[in-house]
This record gives C-alpha cells, structure tokens and sequence, in this order.
C-alpha cells in the first residue's frame, strides 16, 4: 500500500539524501561569538555557570578572536567588566574603558576581517546593575540615560566598533545614538538594536559573566518586555526601525521562535536572535550528566532559530558550531 507521505520518508532514507533536500543550512557565517572581557586580570578566568566561557585579558581576547576568524566566524561582540563600577556607569564612555580598549586591540589583530559589535548598555558599568541611571526613589531614568548611551555609542565608534548594540530598552534609545553617530561623523556605524529583549529568567550564567547584581527590585521588568506578550514587542521593533536601527534582535531566542517568525514574515531588515546564557547553561548541564547529546541539542536548537526566521544568532556555542560544521 502507498501513502502520500512515503515520499516524504524516501527523501529521508540516508544522510546524503537528507543533506540534499534540507531546507535549512547553518554555517558559521550565521555566527556572533558573545565575549567578555575584564580589566585587571592577568589571566582568564572560567565562568563557572557558563562551562567553555571565561572573562577574558585582554591578550586572550585577541588570541580568542583571531581562532574564531580562522574558524570563519565573522563577528564577535564585547561585554565588558571594569575595575571600578560607579552610579552611572561611566566606564561605558570612558576612551580608557575596557571595551574601548579592546576594541582597538581586535582592530589592529584583524583589520576588517571581522565585525566589531559591542554591546551599548551600563548594567556592566553600574554599581547598581539596571540599564539606567536611577533615581533617589530608584525608578530608571530613561531620558538621562540616554545621554549616556549617545556617549558610549560615539566612544565605542571611535575605538573601532563596526556595530553597537543598545541593549537597555530604553524609549528612543536608537534615535539618540542614531544622532550622536551622525554627528560625530559615524555615519558608517551601524546599530543592531536589542529591539524585543524579554525580562526573562534565562540571564543568570550573564550575570555572573559581568558581575552585576540588580538593586532595588532585583529584575528589569518595567522597561525589559514581559514574556507573556508577542504584539507588543513587534511594535517595539518597528519602533527600534523607524528611529533608525539597521537590524533588529529577539532576546532570548529558542524560547521565542514565534516572535523571530513573526519579525521575519512582516520585516525585510536583518533579524538577529541571542541563544542567551541560560540556554546555553542548560544544555551544557544536561550534557555533563549524560541526558542529552549536547553537541546534537546545540546544532538542533541554533538551526532552528535560523529556520525561525534569523540572520545572524549571537551564540555561546559559536566556536564549538563552527569546528563542527567545518
């Protein structure tokens, strides 16, 4: 007896057929490598909750970067931890701060050969880890904070960044940088906006990454986005584009494959998605205890953002995906 789905089965029959009729390719130029880098160490240091990750010197950095471009890897972006934290976060716009720092190094290791991001928030910067500035009562101020984000936008431009990325959620963040850009002649540099990032629980493992802990109320949620609305967030990207943002990003990423898809059915622009710590973390635990394969969950997870709808996946598991897909 012959069913119509046979032919569906016969194309699956061997790996070469299944290689053949896939609909979906992930390679490593679908790839963002996440790193992290602190000032004053003189070693790296292994990020315990993110097993494979560390806080970076700044020449292991550049050694880390250098692989990856050999490994075909086209982009990294910078999360940085300074020595000294303050209220308003000023070692984000400080020239001597250390992502500016390093980013000048990883320009003079690999010219353009690779693309530069740096992530435009002062969580990492702040002694109070909100996004923000705050104020006496400790709600965040969002107009004064985006002064701040024009200056860390120029002073990352200057060092050498190819891309900064706001991450805070703060209204108008993109036109503010947008202008500051302009206006210092960058027109060149362009913004991934962090366009729909949920107040999500999947952050941990990050912020053990940076250091920060969240005063006051301990989460983001006033101004991150609240995981139970998808409408929401799309007018949150079309905001993000019409202030200027070049592309746009959903934060985290397997757990909202529905909104990728959304953005990619209604957007021509570039859509990035964030495979964030704590997806990472847990397929790195399961792994270690033998219930799953996890090389084969990280390879099935990341295709599935980009068959979502992704251009660009920002990833922990970006070199351990590109020295298995050759």
């Amino acid at each position: 007896m012959s069913f119509p789905q046979r032919r569906l089965r016969r194309l699956r029959r061997t790996d070469a057929l299944r290689r053949l009729v896939a609909e979906t390719r992930l390679s490593p130029d679908d790839l963002v490598a996440p790193l992290f880098v602190r000032e004053g160490i003189d070693e790296p240091r292994p990020i315990v909750s993110l097993p494979g990750q560390v806080q970076h010197t700044r020449e292991s950095l550049r050694k880390e970067v250098a692989a990856l471009r050999d490994l075909g890897v086209p982009a990294v972006i910078l999360f940085g931890i300074p020595l000294v934290k303050d209220a308003n976060g000023s070692g984000a716009s400080d020239p001597q701060g250390i992502v500016q720092l390093a980013l000048r190094d990883l320009r003079d290791e690999v010219g353009d050969d690779m693309v530069l991001m740096a992530d435009l928030c002062i969580d990492e910067y702040t002694d109070h880890g909100h996004c923000g500035v705050v104020t006496a009562t400790g709600e965040v101020d969002n107009d004064a904070t985006l002064e701040i984000y024009a200056e860390a936008a120029v002073a990352q431009a200057d060092a050498g960044a190819d891309v900064v990325a706001p991450s805070g959620m703060m209204d108008g963040q993109v036109m503010a940088i947008r202008d500051a850009l302009d206006d210092e002649s960058f027109e060149q540099v362009s913004i991934l906006a962090y366009a729909a990032k949920y107040a999500s629980g999947l952050y941990g493992p990050f912020r053990e990454a940076v250091d920060v802990t969240i005063a006051g109320s301990g989460h983001r949620k006033g101004y991150q986005q609240d995981y139970r609305n998808g409408r929401e967030a799309m007018e949150e990207i079309r905001a993000d584009i019409a202030e200027g943002a070049d592309m746009v990003m959903v934060k985290p990423a397997v757990t909202y494959l529905d909104l990728i898809a959304r953005a990619r059915a209604e957007l021509d622009i570039p859509i990035a998605a964030y495979h964030v710590s704590g997806e990472y973390s847990m397929i790195k635990a399961a792994g270690e205890r033998g219930w799953i394969d996890a090389d084969e969950v990280a390879l099935e997870q990341i295709t599935a953002v980009k068959r979502a709808g992704a251009d660009l996946i920002l990833t922990y598991f970006a070199r351990e995906l590109a020295e298995q897909l050759g």
